[in-house]
C-alpha cells in the first residue's frame, strides 16, 4: 500500500512532484535505565544515527522542552556522556552510566513534494515510513504515512490527509513515535506468548542425497524447507508437500529454541527422499562460503544448518577435503544443475531501490564476521598449497589457530554479549547477532576440519606416545619427572567443602583426569592445567620428532598420582571473552584501572570449548555443565554450539614459532636494504628530500631505529615525540629514548594501553619510560591512539627550529617490521611537520579527542571521515564531467557503511575503484547497477600486508593525490580511534606508491584472490 500511495496518490487538484521519491534511512535508539527512570519521570532520550554517519542527541524534559544537538560521538555511551547541551542536561536527570538502549526504530523514509498546479510552490510533503521496531530479542514492523506541511501549507496538508484517509481507509496513528513503537512491540509480544502457550513448532528438513544437501531456491536466495508441526508425522507431511512423497530415512538432529517471532524449530535430516522436483542439490563445500551471504541468510535456514553442522549424523558437512578432491557421488546432471544455479546467483540482480547508495539496504553489504572467516580460509589455503615452502605451511597452520583464538575472544564474545544485553538489532548486512553466530558456527567447523587434515599431512614429525619405542619413552619419562611435573598443580573437581570448582585459565591446555582410588572404586575427577611456560612440543632424543607436551604428561600421570588408578585423561581448552570493560570517563587512575581489568579477564565468561575427539560424551557434558555454573562475572552463555571437537592436538597455534619445522625447506633468506646513506645523518638527508620506506624490504633498524638513535645523540635535537601502539619487547627505540631523556631533551611518548591483548606489555613500557624521566601519556578518554607518528625538533643553522617527522602505517616494533609490509614517510616538509607538531601538542596537552583544524593531515576522529568522503565525492564529480575518475587504495579492512555507500555512488557516476583489502571487506563488488566498476583483491603471502595507501586520480595528470597512514576504512578507525593519514608530496615517493599499488592490483601469483559479489574469493 505504501508503494501505491507514493506512486499514484489520489490528489486531483494538487501537483505531485514528477521526480522519483526522495529516500533517507536512519536509526533511532531510545535510551533509559533498566528500571525505566526517564519514562517514569515523563522524559525521553533519543539518539538518531543517519546513513551518512551523522548523529543527533535529543532530550525531552518532563515539562515538554526539547533539546536537540548534533554529537560527534557515534558510540551510545560516549554520546550520552559528551558535552552537548542535551548530554549536559541529561546528567541532571539520571546518571548516564546507568542508561542503555531500550527501544530501537529502523526507519526507511520516502517522500514526494505536493504543491499547487502550475505554480512551483511546495505546500507539503507526502511521506511513507517502513519501520522495524526492536526491544531486546523482540521486533515488529510498522508502516506509517505522514503529511508534513511546508510554509503556508496548513490547509492543504489537512485536505491531503483527509483524502488519503478516505481512499485508503487509513486511521490516525495516534501518540508519538515511541508510543507507537511500544504498542507494536506489545502486540508482537502477545503473539509470541500465545504461540508458546499453544506449544507451536516447525520442522526444518535437511535433505541429503549423493552426499549433497537439498535446498529450495526462492528468487535470489537458497533456503532449507520449513513446515508447520512437530514430530516425524509433520516431517513426512512436509516431505509430501515438498517432493510429492513422504518416504525417506528421517532422523531428528536437534531442536532450536523459539526466538523473536519464530517458533521452536525441529531440525530433521531426510536421507534419500523419493522425488525431489522442488529441491536442488549442493555439495556442502559449495554452500559453506555462501552461508550468511545474501544468498543464504534466511534465519530458519541458518538455525537449521548450525544444528546440522555439528551433528555426527551429518558427516557430509565437514568442508572441502585437503589434498585430492573427494569424489562426487552425484550424477553429472545433478552436479551440473547446482553449478549452473550457483553461477546464476553469484552475480545478484537487485531491484532499483536496492542499488540506491543512499538507502543502505542489507543487500548492499557482506557480513563483517563472515568476511573475517573468509580471510582465515585464505590463510589456511596457503598452508594447503604445495607451492608454499614446507616450513611456512606449518607456520600458516599455527597462524590459523591464533587468528581463530582472537576472533572467538573478541567477535564471537561481542555477539554473545549483545544477546545477553538484549541488543538484537541487525548489523548493516541484515543479520541479527544470533543469526551471525549461527553462520559463524556453520562455517568454522568445516574450516577447523580442513585445518586438522592439513596438520596430519604436514606434521608427521609430531608423533603420539604409543608410537615411541621403550628407549624414547624412558627418556621422556625422565624429562617429565625433572622438567615438567614440578610445574604442575592438580586440582580436584569436587563440590566438597574447601574445594571450589577450579578456575580454568583463558586459552590454557587442561587435562581432565579420571581417577580411581583403587580398581573397583568410583571415579572422581581432577584438572591439571599445563603452564604456558612449558614447551608446547617436546623434542625426542633424535631432535627430528616431537611429542605434544600434554601427551608426555598424560602418559606419566602415575608420577603425579602415585597409588591411584588413572582411568583416563582428556585435553580441553577454554577461550574466554577478551575485551576490557572500562569506565574511562570516571576512573581516577587509568593505568591501574586497566591492570585491574586485565586481572579480571580470567573471570570473563567462557565462549568456546575445544576438546579432544576421544573424550567420552559424558565427560564433554561434565565440562560444559561445570563451566555454565562457574563463578564468572557474567552468566554463562555456553551451549553445545560452542563446543569444538579437535581430531588432533588441541590448539595448533604454537606451530607458528617454527620449532617443529626447523628442518624443513623455507623461504630464502631475506636481506633488507637501507635507503639512507650510512655516512650522513638522516636529518641532513631529509633536508634535501623526503624518503618513503617500505618495510621489510627497507630495513627498520637502518631507518626508524637509526632516526630515533641519532636524534637521541644529536646535541642540537631539543625534543622527541612519539606514539607507541604495539611496541613489542625491548628495542633500540626504548634505548634511544632513555639516552635522550638522560641528556636533558624533552621526550614525550603516547603509549596506548588499550591495545587489545598487549595491555600488560604496554603498561610495562609506560612504567619503564616514566621511571627514566620521560613524559608518558597513557591514552585518551574513550579513544585508542592508533596513529604512527614521530617528531624530532632540532635547532638548526642560526638557532632556528627545524622539524623532522615520520608518518607510518606500521607499529614501531622491530619484530613486526620484519614480518609485516608497511610504508612510512620521513619528511622535513613544513606543511606536514607543522601539522604533526600541532597534533602532538593536542595529544599531550588534552585528554580528549584532538580538535585542531590541520591544513594537510587527515586526523580521526576529527576530520578524516569528512575529508575522505569529500575526496571520493570529488572523483565522482570528475567522472560526471567526463574527466577520468579513479580511486585506488590498499587497506587491512573495509567495513564502514558510509564510506562504502560513497564508493557505490562514485562507481555509479563512472569512477573506477580498485581496492587491495587484505582482511575484512563488507563491500559487494561487481553488483550490476551498483558496483560494477569496483574491484577488490586480497594479497596474502610470506609477509602480512599491513600498509594503508590511498590514491585519488583527481582528473588525471599531475593533480593526482597520494596518502599514507594508519587508518583502515572501518568504523573503529574513522570514528573511535586517533588515526593520522598524511599526503605524500615528493615525486619519487609518489612514484613508489604507484608501483606498489600497481603491483598488487596486477598480481597473478598464488597469494592473490579476487572478491566476488556473493562474498566468496577466487584465487
Amino acid at each position: 500500500m505504501l508503494e501505491r500511495i507514493l506512486a499514484d496518490p489520489p490528489l486531483r487538484g494538487f501537483r505531485v512532484s514528477a521526480e522519483p521519491p526522495h529516500t533517507i534511512s536512519f536509526r533511532d535508539v531510545y535510551c533509559d535505565t533498566s528500571e525505566g527512570d526517564l519514562w517514569q519521570r515523563g522524559s525521553r532520550c533519543r539518539l538518531r544515527f543517519a546513513a551518512d554517519g551523522a548523529c543527533w542527541l535529543t532530550l525531552w524534559l518532563p515539562g515538554g522542552t526539547r533539546l536537540h544537538a548534533p554529537v560527534a560521538e557515534t558510540a551510545t555511551a560516549q554520546a550520552l556522556t559528551g558535552n552537548s547541551a542535551p548530554a549536559l542536561r541529561l546528567r541532571a536527570l539520571v546518571d548516564p552510566a546507568r542508561l542503555g538502549p531500550w527501544i530501537e526504530r529502523h526507519v526507511e523514509r520516502r517522500w514526494r513534494v505536493i504543491g499547487v498546479p502550475l505554480l512551483r510552490v511546495p505546500l507539503c510533503d507526502l511521506g511513507a515510513d517502513a519501520i522495524i521496531v526492536r526491544r531486546r530479542d523482540l521486533s515488529a514492523p510498522l508502516w506509517e504515512v505522514a503529511v508534513r506541511p511546508r510554509a503556508w501549507g496548513g490547509l492543504a496538508t489537512r485536505a491531503v490527509a483527509r483524502r488519503l484517509e478516505r481512499v485508503f481507509t487509513l486511521r490516525p496513528a495516534g501518540g508519538d513515535a515511541l508510543q507507537r513503537a511500544q504498542g507494536a512491540l506489545q502486540a508482537a509480544e502477545t503473539r509470541v506468548l500465545a504461540r508458546e502457550l499453544k506449544g507451536e513448532r516447525e520442522v526444518a528438513l535437511v535433505a541429503v542425497e549423493h552426499g549433497r544437501l537439498g535446498l529450495c531456491r526462492l528468487g535470489g536466495e537458497l533456503r532449507v524447507p520449513v513446515g508447520p508441526g512437530s514430530g516425524e508425522a509433520a516431517c513426512r507431511a512436509a516431505l509430501r508437500r515438498l517432493v510429492g512423497s513422504g518416504e525417506g530415512q528421517l532422523r531428528l538432529l536437534g531442536v532450536v529454541p523459539p526466538a523473536n517471532d519464530r517458533a521452536a524449530l525441529e531440525v530433521w535430516t531426510a536421507r534419500q527422499p523419493r522425488g525431489n522436483a522442488a529441491l536442488q542439490w549442493f555439495a556442502p563445500a559449495e554452500l559453506m562460503e555462501r552461508v550468511g551471504s545474501p544468498l543464504l541468510r534466511d534465519p530458519a535456514t541458518l538455525a537449521a544448518l548450525t544444528v546440522a553442522a555439528r551433528s555426527p549424523l551429518l558427516p557430509e558437512w565437514s568442508g572441502a577435503a585437503f589434498g585430492a578432491p573427494a569424489s562426487d557421488e552425484a550424477p553429472e546432471a545433478v552436479a551440473r544443475a547446482s553449478r549452473v544455479t550457483l553461477s546464476e546467483m553469484r552475480t545478484p540482480v537487485l531491484a532499483a531501490e536496492q542499488i540506491d547508495p543512499a538507502r543502505a539496504v542489507p543487500e548492499q553489504f557482506l557480513n563483517a564476521e563472515l568476511s573475517w572467516i573468509e580471510f582465515n580460509a585464505r590463510v589456511l589455503a596457503l598452508a594447503e598449497d604445495p607451492r608454499t615452502p614446507a616450513a611456512a605451511r606449518v607456520r600458516f597452520l599455527g597462524i590459523v589457530s591464533t587468528n581463530l583464538d582472537d576472533f572467538v575472544a573478541t567477535k564471537v564474545a561481542a555477539l554473545k554479549e549483545l544477546l545477553t544485553l538484549g541488543r538484537t538489532g541487525p548489523s548493516v548486512d541484515g543479520l541479527q547477532p544470533q543469526e551471525t553466530l549461527d553462520a559463524v558456527g556453520i562455517r568454522l567447523r568445516p574450516l577447523v576440519a580442513r585445518q586438522y587434515r592439513a596438520f596430519e599431512a604436514l606434521c608427521p614429525a609430531i608423533v603420539r606416545w604409543p608410537a615411541l619405542d621403550p628407549a624414547d619413552q624412558d627418556a621422556l619419562r625422565t624429562r617429565c619427572t625433572d622438567d615438567l611435573l614440578p610445574f604442575l598443580s592438580p586440582k580436584a573437581l569436587t563440590r566438597a567443602p574447601g574445594h571450589p570448582f577450579p578456575l580454568v585459565g583463558d586459552r590454557r591446555l587442561v587435562l581432565l583426569v579420571v581417577l580411581r582410588d583403587r580398581p573397583a572404586a568410583p571415579v572422581h575427577y581432577a584438572l591439571v592445567e599445563i603452564p604456558e611456560t612449558l614447551p608446547r612440543f617436546v623434542p625426542l632424543p633424535d631432535g627430528l620428532r616431537f611429542l605434544a607436551v600434554e601427551d608426555v604428561i598424560r602418559a606419566n600421570l602415575d608420577l603425579l598420582y602415585p597409588d591411584r588408578v588413572i582411568a583416563g585423561a582428556h585435553v580441553f581448552r577454554l577461550t574466554r571473552s577478551g575485551d576490557l570493560h572500562l569506565d574511562e570517563a570516571s576512573t581516577a587512575n587509568f593505568l591501574q584501572a586497566i591492570e585491574e581489568e586485565i586481572a579480571r579477564r580470567q573471570l570473563r565468561p567462557a565462549v568456546r570449548v575445544e576438546i579432544e575427539a576421544a573424550t567420552p560424551a559424558a565427560l564433554q557434558d561434565l565440562v560444559q555443565r561445570e563451566l555454565r555454573f562457574e563463578e564468572s562475572e557474567r552468566e554463562s552463555t555456553l551451549t553445545a554450539a560452542d563446543v569444538y571437537v579437535a581430531p588432533g592436538p588441541v590448539n595448533l597455534g604454537d606451530l607458528r614459532d617454527g620449532s617443529v619445522a626447523a628442518s624443513l625447506p623455507d623461504y630464502p633468506v631475506f636481506v633488507a636494504a637501507s635507503p639512507f646513506a650510512a655516512d650522513r645523518p638522516i636529518t641532513a638527508q631529509l633536508d634535501e628530500r623526503d624518503v618513503l620506506v617500505h618495510h621489510p624490504h627497507d630495513s627498520f633498524p637502518a631507518t626508524f631505529e637509526r632516526f630515533i638513535g641519532e636524534a637521541a645523540d644529536d646535541p642540537d635535537v631539543q625534543a622527541i615525540k612519539l606514539t607507541l601502539y604495539r611496541p613489542g619487547g625491548p628495542s633500540a627505540i626504548a634505548d634511544g629514548l632513555r639516552r635522550a631523556a638522560a641528556a636533558g631533551k624533552d621526550v614525550s611518548v603516547i603509549v596506548e594501553l588499550k591495545a587489545r591483548f598487549d595491555e600488560a606489555r604496554n603498561i610495562a613500557w609506560a612504567r619503564t619510560l616514566e621511571r627514566d624521566g620521560i613524559h608518558v601519556v597513557t591514552g585518551l578518554v574513550s579513544l585508542k591512539t592508533h596513529a604512527k607518528l614521530a617528531l624530532v625538533v632540532r635547532r638548526g643553522a642560526g638557532g632556528r627550529a627545524r622539524r623532522y617527522a615520520h608518518v607510518g602505517s606500521g607499529n614501531y616494533n622491530p619484530d613486526a617490521a620484519r614480518a609485516y609490509t608497511d610504508v612510512g614517510l620521513f619528511t622535513a616538509d613544513p606543511r606536514i611537520t607543522a601539522d604533526v607538531h600541532a597534533l602532538f601538542n593536542e595529544l599531550t596537552g588534552s585528554s580528549h579527542a584532538p580538535r585542531a583544524r590541520l591544513r594537510h593531515l587527515l586526523v580521526a576522529p576529527s576530520n578524516l571521515l569528512e575529508r575522505l568522503l569529500a575526496l571520493i565525492g570529488r572523483e565522482a564529480t570528475h567522472a560526471r564531467a567526463g574527466r577520468p575518475g579513479h580511486i585506488r587504495a590498499k587497506l587491512n579492512g573495509l567495513a564502514d557503511a558510509t564510506v562504502i555507500q560513497a564508493l557505490y555512488a562514485a562507481a555509479q557516476a563512472g569512477v573506477n575503484v580498485d581496492l587491495v583489502v587484505r582482511g575484512i571487506c563488507t563491500l559487494r563488488p561487481g553488483v550490476p547497477g551498483l558496483s560494477e566498476r569496483i574491484r577488490v583483491v586480497s594479497i596474502l603471502g610470506r609477509f602480512l600486508e599491513h600498509a594503508r595507501i590511498y590514491h585519488f586520480g583527481n582528473g588525471g595528470g599531475d593533480a593526482e593525490e597520494y596518502y599514507i597512514g594508519s587508518a583502515d576504512w572501518r568504523p573503529r578507525n574513522l570514528r573511535r580511534r586517533v588515526e593520522v593519514v598524511a599526503p605524500v608530496f615528493d615525486v619519487a615517493a609518489r612514484r613508489k606508491l604507484d608501483e606498489l599499488l600497481t603491483r598488487d592490483l596486477t598480481d597473478q601469483g598464488p597469494g592473490a584472490w579476487v572478491l566476488r559479489a556473493d562474498g566468496g574469493y577466487e584465487r
